[in-house]
């Protein structure tokens, strides 16, 4: 009986959250921090970002050395395997919610680096992204565009790349061992982790 009464408790919080879930979304969506994690040859898309022209301090978003303190991560051109594993580990480092932007068309399909053996083709069967950006390289104003469209999604509650890397955890993990080999967490993730 005492743990029914503790049923109803945590359903009566959870709805007084739900209560407030809007009002959350939308400060998420004005303050949000960018891992600071440029991965390609997009990263220099991000200084006009920040300069007067664009100025992305007045929507609220600022950039984030810390993984665990950021809730954007924009990956900014190819990847490569090794690239990619340190992706993996910053984005499980991130607390939920949190949101991945993909610049350009190297993540979506390998880009110009499609037919090589070292680049990543496709980004999403390895993390789920929110929002992604085709073109190469896209403009400032683009990638603003983008940003703004995953401010948009966290507000109707659409961006929801972190809940679908928690349900179809399998999935990805698999994809990443069929790339990494099994284990690879264990090897390598331990000697970053004192690092990151």
């Amino acid at each position: 009986m005492s743990e029914r009464k503790n049923d109803d408790f945590i359903s009566y919080e959870l709805q007084e959250f739900k209560l407030f879930e809007p009002l959350f979304r939308w400060a998420r969506k004005k303050s949000l921090w960018i891992v600071a994690f440029c991965t390609g040859c997009g990263g220099i898309e991000m200084p006009p970002l920040a300069t007067a022209r664009y100025d992305f301090e007045r929507f609220g978003i600022m950039p984030n050395p810390a993984p665990r303190m950021g809730d954007l991560f924009l990956i900014t051109g190819y990847v490569t395997p090794k690239t990619l594993k340190r992706i993996i580990i910053t984005y499980e480092m991130m607390q939920d919610p949190k949101y991945v932007l993909i610049h350009g068309s190297c993540p979506i399909n390998g880009g110009v680096y499609w037919d090589s053996y070292n680049v990543v083709k496709q980004f999403d069967k390895y993390l789920p992204v929110d929002v992604a950006i085709a073109g190469c390289m896209p403009r400032p104003e683009a990638v603003m565009d983008g940003i703004m469209e995953i401010m948009r999604k966290i507000e109707d509650g659409t961006a929801d790349g972190w809940k679908r890397y928690r349900e179809n955890y399998e999935y990805y993990r698999k994809n990443q061992d069929e790339l990494f080999g099994e284990g690879w967490r264990e090897k390598d993730a331990r000697r970053w982790l004192a690092w990151i």
